[in-house]
């Protein structure tokens, strides 16, 4: 079956603009809520979490949810800005029907969406979503009034998830002698990441924690780093951590002014874990740089790719029985930490790391030099499909019998735009600019 209102990332849109209206998402809570009370194994109303990030339309779209769940019968709590992976750890540790995140991750501030999680911390099951999907366009029946649902606000739910973040870091070691600038996007996690680095110990600067509604992700956090360096150099931090408006992904500056992506924090967890347990494998993506894979392969570490995004990563994780994967845009799992993708515990992963091999950033990743990655884009028209394209696929077999094991080609259409996009990864960045720009002018027979 094929989604009509959820992507690989719950429901997302511009705000005002179907879906992310007031009315609809009051039926997607009342759809939401219907299929919970049929499901729930206890005989007590199911209850559910309600988290947000810091975008102005978050009151709107909150008071939407909580209408359509109580109307429903499920009873509401409420925990204000929370980190996403935040209210899927209180959702597992509160025992709790689900939890909901509204967040448009690190969009600006005009999108925003809705995203579930199972009891278990785990985004919803497919067959739950098209549960959810069929009943959103039918009528919606108001529960009678002794069996609507409560609400109430969840007072305490910044201290518990501060607390379970502490919890993933080594009880051993601590941050002490540590400046470490901690740039929050001005998002979920601006009153929750500063008091997890100052409670280890560390000596924190804190940049992008004054939300006020329109400013999330604005020149600030993981997709907008130079905040982030400057006020490193300018503090003369020895790290910086940034992470998205909804904290799920991360991006680590060193005391240089380095940026370290994704990728290499992936490879760096991966090359500490083999030091003290039995890593059996990792899963990355079909963007992950290829110098990860083979770096994995010369220490005898599993490897395999997953589609774009965190679902596919975790869906691939735990097919392989594995425990760590993520992709270079800063999303790690470590479900051994966590049951999702949480920028505050995999930068605790990475800072245990270099307290228990007493090094530096720079210096355990010393052997591991990215390969150049281009990426073009080309316009086409809708529909477009390059594996018809004769002209297309002969180019892309003639650079990979180019590139042999010292390369790879990547092509795939854009989930959200009329675009192809044409990457080719190798040792030299001019080779792989005229080869990825050779594929891309065969296309033109599809430009718009």
């Amino acid at each position: 079956m094929k989604r009509q209102y959820f992507g690989t990332d719950g429901v997302r849109g511009q705000v005002g603009q179907a879906p992310i209206t007031p009315d609809f998402v009051m039926r997607l809570g009342y759809a939401a809520g219907k299929v919970l009370t049929r499901t729930s194994q206890s005989s007590a109303t199911p209850a559910v979490l309600i988290g947000k990030d810091t975008r102005i339309s978050g009151y709107m779209l909150e008071a939407s949810l909580q209408a359509g769940l109580s109307a429903a019968g499920v009873d509401v709590m409420l925990s204000g800005p929370m980190p996403t992976p935040a209210v899927a750890y209180l959702t597992r540790a509160l025992r709790l029907s689900a939890g909901i995140v509204i967040s448009a991750s690190h969009n600006p501030y005009q999108d925003n969406g809705i995203k579930f999680f199972s009891a278990t911390g785990n985004k919803l099951p497919d067959d739950m979503e098209y549960e959810i999907e069929s009943m959103i366009d039918k009528p919606m029946e108001c529960a009678s009034p002794e069996f609507l649902g409560k609400a109430r606000r969840l007072d305490d739910a910044q201290g518990r998830y501060i607390e379970f973040c502490k919890s993933t870091f080594p009880s051993d070691y601590d941050l002490r002698g540590m400046k470490i600038v901690v740039d929050c996007a001005n998002g979920a996690a601006y009153n929750t990441a500063p008091c997890v680095f100052h409670e280890l110990g560390a000596d924190v600067v804190s940049i992008g924690v004054q939300p006020n509604g329109l400013n999330i992700n604005d020149h600030c956090g993981a997709t907008s780093i130079n905040a982030l360096v400057s006020a490193v150099l300018e503090n003369k931090a020895d790290l910086g951590i940034a992470l998205d408006g909804d904290a799920d992904r991360l991006i680590i500056v060193d005391a240089e002014g380095q940026v370290y992506n994704g990728d290499q924090l992936l490879y760096l967890i991966a090359k500490d874990r083999m030091a003290y347990s039995d890593l059996k494998g990792v899963v990355g993506t079909l963007m992950t740089n290829m110098a990860v894979e083979i770096a994995l392969k010369e220490r005898e570490i599993d490897f395999v790719r997953a589609n774009v995004g965190d679902r596919y990563v975790l869906e691939a994780l735990q097919e392989k029985g594995w425990l760590l994967g993520g992709e270079g845009s800063g999303h790690l799992i470590c479900l051994d930490k966590h049951t999702t993708g949480d920028g505050i515990v995999s930068s605790l992963q990475v800072l245990a790391a270099l307290r228990r091999h007493k090094t530096t950033l720079p210096a355990f990743l010393n052997e591991l030099a990215l390969f150049p990655q281009t990426l073009v884009n080309v316009r086409v028209k809708p529909g477009f499909n390059w594996k018809e394209n004769d002209a297309m696929q002969q180019e892309k077999q003639k650079v990979e019998k180019e590139l042999g094991e010292k390369g790879r080609v990547l092509i795939r259409p854009s989930g959200t735009e009329p675009l192809i996009r044409v990457m080719v990864e190798t040792e030299n960045e001019k080779d792989a600019r005229d080869m990825a720009e050779r594929i891309a002018s065969k296309c033109l027979a599809g430009v718009a």
